[in-house]
């Protein structure tokens, strides 16, 4: 048994915990922000937050059945000290009496003493009805830690499938690398194992390794010096489908962060490559992004802080050849790596954000050149923003043709292709190729 970090890390990650939950923070923003200074504190309180996030309603659930009552909303804090615990004492490894005791201590360091008896308290007993709790768990709908809401959607959706995307979300997702053909292939895996890592080639995506074990990017060899990308294979596969040719006129409709401008370019640098986004922080990832693969104040490249669906902000009015809608999305796919995703989306958000799918394909259709391609892509598994979105759109439009996708990665739909989430490693996400006809 391992013993635990001190109370530290689990006052980081409560407060992680409170910036989603309370002020719908990103995860990795809420990270940023309240991480330990030590390393190991730090990994292990990005452990907990992401557990808790990850297994939720199945935690709440059981920490109802163990409070005689439920504790007050000013008591929130002590209620997610509650979570933290019973999530290591079920998921984790350590040490269970030092576990208990250091949640329960975490009670005085925010102030109330008077709680430490209580989370000492309900996490004994959890230690001792573990087994016929979870068994009861097993057959309520919280054990899949996922709202109601979104349950529903997915076995409307994928009901021979749902089951497995669940399983798959409550799983930390892999950390995959997009080579950059650029350089040396095995200089670059070579870098890689002589630092520490193990490299595994994915089985359908030529240019995608997994590395283990996982590391932030700073600790990876070669990263500073464009060797590779941080990207999952689904998403490396957009650049292949675009069907890029030297001389084109190409445009990233929502470029950032840019992991999918920056393959654009490494798959066909002789391109003429507009790359927007609406926010202007946002592309200024997608510039540091592009200096650090070496295509920094390339005039093959403009980049554009715009609406691209206000195309007389920023179009000059010659058309393209190749258009990538990397939509914005619910994001369902990659809920794996962003748990927090489960509990900030509600049905509002999935109408919003097919209303705004919608406005993209009709405002860039236009300015896409007779034969062209628009590839549309989501990181989501929601038929409404997917084939939904696909089918009415070329419902609307005689000049569209839908291009089967012949691949040995997804399912084949009426209308595009879908990805689940755990496929090949993959995360969850959508493709489908419009062409434009002539």
């Amino acid at each position: 048994m391992k013993k635990p970090p001190p109370a530290g890390s689990r006052l980081a990650a409560l407060k992680m915990l409170q910036n989603v939950l309370n002020s719908g923070a990103n995860l990795g923003d809420a990270e940023s922000e309240n991480s330990p200074d030590d390393a190991r504190d730090r990994a292990f309180a990005r452990h907990l937050a992401y557990g808790v996030l990850r297994w939720l309603t199945a935690l709440e659930w059981l920490a109802d059945q163990l409070l005689k009552k439920p504790l007050r909303q000013k008591d929130q804090d002590i209620n997610l000290l509650i979570l933290i615990g019973i999530f290591q004492l079920w998921k984790g490894d350590a040490a269970a009496h030092a576990a208990i005791h250091e949640s329960a201590e975490c009670a005085r360091k925010v102030g109330k003493p008077w709680a430490v008896s209580v989370i000492n308290a309900v996490l004994r007993r959890f230690q001792r009805e573990q087994a016929d709790l979870t068994a009861r768990l097993a057959n309520t709908d919280e054990q899949y830690a996922h709202p109601v809401w979104l349950l529903k959607i997915l076995r409307a959706d994928w009901p021979q499938e749902w089951g497995r995307i669940v399983e798959a979300n409550n799983q930390p997702g892999p950390l995959w690398i997009r080579l950059n053909r650029n350089f040396d292939t095995a200089d670059t895996i070579k870098g890689l194992r002589e630092g520490g890592f193990e490299v595994k080639h994915h089985p359908v995506v030529e240019e995608a390794l997994k590395i283990s074990p996982a590391a932030g990017v700073g600790a990876l060899p070669g990263f500073e010096q464009g060797r590779f990308s941080v990207q999952d294979p689904a998403a490396q596969l957009a650049a292949g489908l675009l069907d890029l040719q030297a001389g084109q006129r190409v445009l990233d409709a929502c470029a950032a962060p840019g992991g999918k401008t920056c393959h654009i370019l490494e798959a066909e640098p002789d391109v003429a490559l507009t790359a927007l986004d609406l926010s202007p922080a946002r592309l200024k990832r997608v510039e540091e992004s592009l200096t650090r693969l070496g295509f920094g104040g390339s005039r093959q490249v403009r980049l554009t802080a715009a609406n691209a669906s206000e195309a007389s902000e920023w179009w000059d009015e010659i058309c393209f050849d190749r258009i990538l809608l990397d939509a914005p999305c619910t994001a369902t796919g990659v809920i794996r790596r962003h748990p927090e995703i489960k509990w900030l989306r509600s049905p509002e958000q999935v109408r919003e954000a097919a209303a705004l799918q919608s406005r993209l394909l009709m405002q860039l259709w236009p300015l896409l050149k007779p034969g062209g391609i628009l590839l549309y892509a989501t990181c989501s598994v929601l038929r409404t923003e997917n084939s939904k979105q696909i089918q009415q759109f070329v419902d609307l439009h005689p000049d569209a043709e839908l291009a089967e996708i012949n691949a040995t990665w997804g399912q084949n739909l009426d209308y595009g292709r879908q990805i689940l989430p755990g496929e090949l490693d993959m995360d969850g996400f959508f493709y489908a190729s419009l062409h434009k006809n002539t």
